[in-house]
């Protein structure tokens, strides 16, 4: 597990309203290229940093939540500050509040994040070229087979959370 002080990335939206810290290492970073991250974020794919959400501390403001339609038909949670309306992060039907899917380009260096993995490149702009470094996937991925142990452990440390949302939600 990452030691407490050992990593720590600054970002919030661009009025300087909303701040926030991040204590850990996300546990991966997907740059998606699916038509609906495509048409959600107005460019041509969307860059996101996984992370626990009680790893990410508020430094000023609040974000205002705004549920929005997502291509599985759950629907996402989508943090927003409430001045300037620029996306933060959100949460996603499958893990709820337990996981924040940063936007890495809200970080005040968010050259370092770098993708993971490139994901749904089956419908990504044919102009862009991929590094040929990072792993590239035509839609989505095993988890296992492309996440660091550490990061699976983490995963695994929240799933109780996880489920517990997940049957809240159900209906009886």
């Amino acid at each position: 597990m990452t030691e407490p002080g050992a990593f720590s990335l600054d970002g919030g939206c661009d009025c300087g309203q909303v701040r926030y810290r991040m204590h850990a290492r996300p546990l991966f970073v997907h740059c998606c290229h699916c038509r609906w991250c495509q048409r959600e974020s107005g460019a041509s794919f969307a860059l996101n940093a996984l992370i626990e959400s009680d790893q990410v501390e508020a430094l000023a403001g609040e974000v205002m939540l705004v549920h929005t339609p997502s291509e599985s038909g759950q629907g996402q949670q989508i943090a927003r500050c409430p001045h300037c309306h620029l996306a933060l992060w959100s949460h996603y039907a499958g893990s709820g509040p337990a996981v924040k899917f940063v936007r890495v380009g809200t970080l005040d260096t968010p050259d370092a994040l770098p993708p993971d993995i490139h994901i749904f490149t089956a419908t990504r702009q044919p102009w862009i070229v991929l590094d040929p470094g990072t792993p590239a996937v035509p839609e989505y991925y095993d988890r296992e087979a492309y996440w660091p142990a550490e990061s699976l452990a983490r995963r695994r440390a929240l799933l109780p959370q996880i489920e517990a949302w997940q049957a809240s939600k159900r209906k009886p």
